[in-house]
Formats: C-alpha cells, structure tokens, sequence
C-alpha cells in the first residue's frame, strides 16, 4: 500500500489542528499504520518477554565506561548557529536561528514506568536539565518509554515554549499539567512553524502505548525540521516502508538524517529496522548524511550493544554514504559535518 500523499496532501499543508476523528489514521478508538501491524500472539509474546528479562545473551551491555563529553551552557552559548549534539539514545539537541530545540527527551536512570526497574542508561547525559539553556521547543515523535520520559518533560516544561507532538501525544503532556497553551500536535503531513523553524509530522511504522490499556490511542510520527536551507530528518521509531521514500519526494533532499539504527530484532521488525533498512531509508529519503540514533544508551533488544556502530558503519562504507558517528556530547556543525572516529571501539577491545 503507497504511503505518497500526493501533489495535493504535499501542497496543503495546515497548520490547523484536526479532532482525532478527521485522522485518517484513527479509526475503531486507535491509530493505525497504513499495512495493520502483524499479530506476534500471546505464547510467542510470551517467550520473547521472558527471553528479554531472563534469557539475554553476553554482550548487551557494554563492559567499560562509554565516553562521554560533558556540555556546559556556556560551550553551548559559545557555539555557532546550526550545531547538533548527541545526549543520548535518541535525544539531540538543536542550536538553529540562535535557539534551542530538543528531540524526544529521555534523562532519567531508567527508560520504563520506574525507576527501581527496567533498561538503565550506559552513561549519564552530557548535561544535565538544569544546565540546559531555554528551550523554544520539545520535538517529540511518539511516548514510548525510551522516547517519552515524563520526569524530564515535567523539569524541561518551565523552559520550553512549546511541545511539538503528533496527535494524542500532546493531550498526554496536558494530562501531566503541561500549559495546553504550550503544546503542538499535528497528524502526518500538517507542519507547524516554531519562530521561522517548520517543522512537518510525517508518517512512521510503529506503535504507541505506555501501558496494558491505552496501545495506540497517540499516533506516532518522524519529523522534517527546516530552517531555510537546511533540512533534517528526525526518524523518531519505524519500520522500514514505502512512506520514505515518499517523505524523500515531498521534502528531500536532507542535509543531515537522524536515523533509527539499534534495537532491531527479526521478531519485531515491522516497526524497527534493521541497519539494512536503515541505510536503504536514509538513500529513500535522498539523505545526504546519515546519523545513526537510538542505540549506544540502553539495553533494548537481543544484539552486542555496539553491533549498530560496526552494521552501520561497514554498510554505509560498502555503499559510499557519508556517516557521522559522533560520541555523546560531542558537537556536530550542520553545515559542514565531519565523519567522526568509530569510538564505541575503544568500549569493546
């Protein structure tokens, strides 16, 4: 099934908000993927929950410490417009028109609903919430635990003017006592303009939920971030499908895309893609240079912790793609990146 908006879906974009009904996504009290998401069954669903908690092979945690370059507000204040920096998994923050942007915010110990339990961090973020400099808006692409941290958007909401989210997400973020006057949601393809920044909900293959009752009552979405001549892509979750190579045609080509690459396993691959897919994505998408994202932070799946880097890396050298494999907290220049040193190498030898 063709995820293509077409000529007109592309051309009228809207910054008006539509009620959950006008979603061609929502239907029968849910979003839905266009192709329905597979059915795993609860005995499979079983098996590989007590496979991830009991059953995980060596290797899924790093051995060593991750290195970590620690951020101050006064480097961030002294760097030029248009740099990027990685604080981890899949959280980066933005330097674009003299400002602040934060993708998917996670900085708690512990990537789950608490904090005695579940996926704990490799390292500790490069800086810490309050060190942040204000913050003109939040991007977030969907509320899973790893993507959504609610402690972090309650500490980050004094100094954010606004929560870009897709539709349901943002009514969650008002829920935790978020101003309503400082959330943003949109449904695929309708954008919103932050201060001359436009940013573009724009499909994903994945799912939401963060509990046993509420699966997919958000949509989940990537995003198209803009400023004047510079474009990004952040992929936030997904499978691979056709709705790249559609994103790729209505706004490519893109200067820089932050790809899903990590957390990948055959049994779920409907809505995480394996480097394979990531790197035939970022080529869909007429990408420029890939950043791999949502790896190196937490213990998300049956692979080595470092796998990503070397899958990545080995394939984007075999098909000429420009990588950049920055450490945590290192500072990337939009403008004219650098590849990077392959320094989850230095963890594992």
């Amino acid at each position: 099934m063709s995820l293509s908006p077409g000529i007109s879906s592309v051309t009228t974009l809207t910054t008006q908000v539509p009620s959950y009904a006008g979603s061609p996504q929502y239907r029968d009290g849910r979003f839905h993927n266009p192709i329905p998401r597979p059915s795993m069954g609860w005995w499979a669903g079983l098996k590989l929950t007590l496979s991830f908690f009991f059953a995980k092979p060596k290797g899924t945690v790093p051995d060593r410490p991750i290195p970590v370059r620690s951020l101050t507000r006064a480097q961030l204040d002294a760097a030029p417009d248009r740099s990027l920096y990685r604080l981890g998994h899949s959280t980066v923050l933005l330097k674009l028109r003299g400002r602040y942007w934060l993708t998917d915010p996670v900085f708690s110990e512990r990537a789950s609903p608490v904090q005695w339990a579940g996926p704990a961090r490799f390292h500790a973020p490069p800086i810490d919430i309050d060190e942040l400099p204000p913050l003109a808006g939040v991007i977030l692409s969907h509320n899973h635990y790893d993507h959504l941290d609610r402690a972090a958007v309650t500490r980050l909401a004094a100094k954010t003017e606004c929560f870009l989210t897709p539709l349901g997400v943002g009514d969650q973020l008002v829920g935790w006592g978020i101003d309503p006057d400082k959330v943003e949601q949109r449904d695929w393809w309708q954008s919103a303009d932050l201060g001359g920044l436009q940013c573009t909900a724009t499909p994903a293959q994945h799912f939401s939920g963060r509990g046993l009752g509420d699966g997919d009552s958000s949509l989940w979405a990537s995003w198209v971030i803009q400023d004047r001549d510079l474009r990004l892509f952040f992929s936030g979750d997904s499978g691979y499908f056709d709705g790249f190579k559609a994103i790729g045609d209505a706004f490519g080509p893109f200067d820089i895309t932050l790809m899903e690459t990590g957390a990948y396993d055959r049994r779920w691959a409907f809505v995480h893609m394996h480097p394979e897919e990531t790197l035939q994505a970022h080529v869909d998408l007429r990408g420029r240079w890939l950043l791999p994202i949502h790896n190196g932070t937490f213990d998300l799946a049956m692979h080595e912790w470092h796998e990503p880097f070397e899958r990545i890396a080995a394939l984007a050298a075999a098909r000429g793609v420009s990588l950049i494999t920055p450490e945590m907290g290192e500072r990337v220049h939009l403008e004219s990146p650098q590849s990077g040193s392959a320094w989850w190498r230095s963890v594992v030898e």
